[in-house]
């Protein structure tokens, strides 16, 4: 079978190595270079490995905690019993995760888990450790490796996918499939502040709804607590609190708590939020408070965070630092069954676009690298399967709609009012402005033709989508807030 995986991190490479491994000839077409992705810029860990007291039924019940009950039981189950073998095969495949003097894997413990059940890389590299692994096992095989190519749409016909349509240096080129693997991750770049490397523009979920694919939950977008608050965007892992590390505000006080009992280790939607309140409070950023774990240890157990810190001005052995959140994950994306397969015939999702089912309203920490190699090797694996899902769906066309300020569309303006209305804080009245504006922008855009004007449009549409979905929604739930005195209003 000719495959084509569109996207290059743990998702995509997965799946690209086990399909290879199946004998399938197999073709990884890539936005930017071999690698380049979020995956590469995971400072977390990987979910998954039990010690004495744990296990994956408290794994899954942690993940299902999370998801705020609205996590797919059956998909959690597949993550954590299947967690195990892909760590196992990472780690064939040259990922050094951490050891401690006994040369047992060092676990640690993060937000919202009741144990100490991730292995890290290089303290907090681990992505980048799994990356160079990865690329290095596809370097080695016949894989053929595309990179520099934009994914303008799916090639589609008679309702089933049969392969990718590029622009490779503004020309416009097509790619023969008889399955196509999206890999392609999410979408923070719909947001003002975002964790995400430049390019994570949702281009893989746009092309899936263009060409009549479900999605799901995009209303769920999980905004990371602590990103340095000075300078470019930068992941302070949530690890450090995991080790202790404390949030405060600007008199020293652990504000979380007034929040949850658990603190600074709640799930992420309620650390963020938590944080977000304070800072509008007191008009500055909160801090993160690490000064009593030591330089010495900072050094060595977050080198990365440790050296970037210290660059920008920031002695954080000695003071605390200032943070806020910044968009981070998108829960939501095109509907998958266990084996990766979309609702059209011969597309398949795995990784961050794909909706599992597994993340529910907020994903737990250090699950999305699991899922991304669970779910790659099960979706490659599933290749020569029947196809038991076709039920595409039609999107809807742009509509002219009232809009308040009549305001001229660039990226820059759409991010921003992503932040301020579709953000951590949501109001009915906000998500109707958005929407409106949206949709005015939509049905007045010209036709794309370069990588940047595709990127506008798959933006534009997914906060359509995003907007809508978060309308449809009336009731808070995890990573989704409506403010309480407007709710259902």
């Amino acid at each position: 079978m000719n495959v084509v995986v569109v996207g290059s991190g743990i998702a995509g490479l997965t799946a690209a190595l086990h399909a290879h491994e199946a004998g399938h000839i197999v073709t990884i077409v890539t936005k930017g270079a071999l690698g380049d992705g979020c995956t590469g810029f995971a400072q977390g860990g990987v979910a998954g490995v039990y010690g004495p007291g744990d296990s994956a039924e408290r794994h899954a019940a942690d993940t299902m905690d999370a998801g705020a009950g609205l996590s797919d039981a059956v998909a959690v189950e597949v993550l954590v019993e299947e967690g195990a073998a892909r760590i196992a095969e990472l780690i064939a495949r040259g990922v050094a995760f951490d050891r401690g003097a006994d040369d047992e894997l060092l676990l640690g413990r993060e937000a919202a888990h009741s144990h100490a059940r991730i292995v890290h890389a290089g303290g907090d590299a681990t992505g980048a450790a799994i990356s160079r692994a990865l690329v290095a096992a596809v370097r080695r095989t016949r894989i053929t490796v595309t990179e520099q190519a934009f994914l303008a749409d799916l090639i589609v016909t008679d309702g089933t996918v049969r392969g990718i349509r590029l622009l490779i240096d503004g020309t416009a080129r097509a790619l023969v499939a008889d399955a196509v693997i999206l890999a392609t991750g999410g979408a923070g770049h719909l947001y003002a502040h975002t964790t995400n490397p430049v390019g994570t523009t949702g281009d893989g979920i746009a092309a899936a709804l263009r060409a009549g694919a479900e999605v799901a939950d995009l209303e769920f977008v999980q905004f990371h607590p602590t990103i340095l608050a000075e300078g470019p965007a930068f992941l302070v892992s949530e690890a450090v609190r995991g080790e202790g590390a404390t949030l405060i505000d600007d008199e020293g006080r652990r504000f979380t708590f007034d929040s949850h009992p658990d603190g600074e280790l709640a799930p992420r939607d309620v650390v963020s939020r938590a944080i977000a309140r304070q800072a509008g409070v007191q008009g500055s950023p909160v801090r993160l408070d690490a000064t009593m774990l030591g330089a010495r240890m900072l050094a060595a157990r977050f080198p990365t965070i440790d050296r970037v810190t210290r660059k920008r001005g920031f002695d954080w052995a000695r003071e605390p630092i200032p943070v806020t959140p910044a968009a981070h994950y998108l829960m939501g994306g095109v509907v998958t069954d266990l084996e990766g397969r979309s609702s059209v015939r011969g597309l398949f999702a795995v990784g961050e676009v794909a909706r599992t089912g597994v993340h529910g309203a907020n994903r737990l920490a250090s699950n999305s690298l699991l899922e991304g190699a669970v779910f790659g090797a099960r979706a490659a694996a599933a290749l020569d399967r029947p196809w038991l899902r076709s039920r595409s769906v039609r999107l809807p066309r742009p509509e002219t709609v009232p809009n308040r300020d009549r305001s001229a569309f660039d990226r820059t303006a759409l991010q921003q009012l992503m932040w301020e209305e579709v953000g951590l804080i949501r109001t009915r009245d906000g998500l109707e402005h958005a929407l409106a504006v949206v949709r005015d922008w939509r049905a007045t855009a010209a036709a794309p033709s370069t990588a940047a004007e595709h990127e506008d449009a798959n933006l534009l549409l997914l906060a359509e989508a995003t907007a809508s979905a978060a309308l449809a929604r009336t009731v808070s739930v995890g990573a989704h807030h409506l403010e309480p005195a407007l709710i259902g209003v």
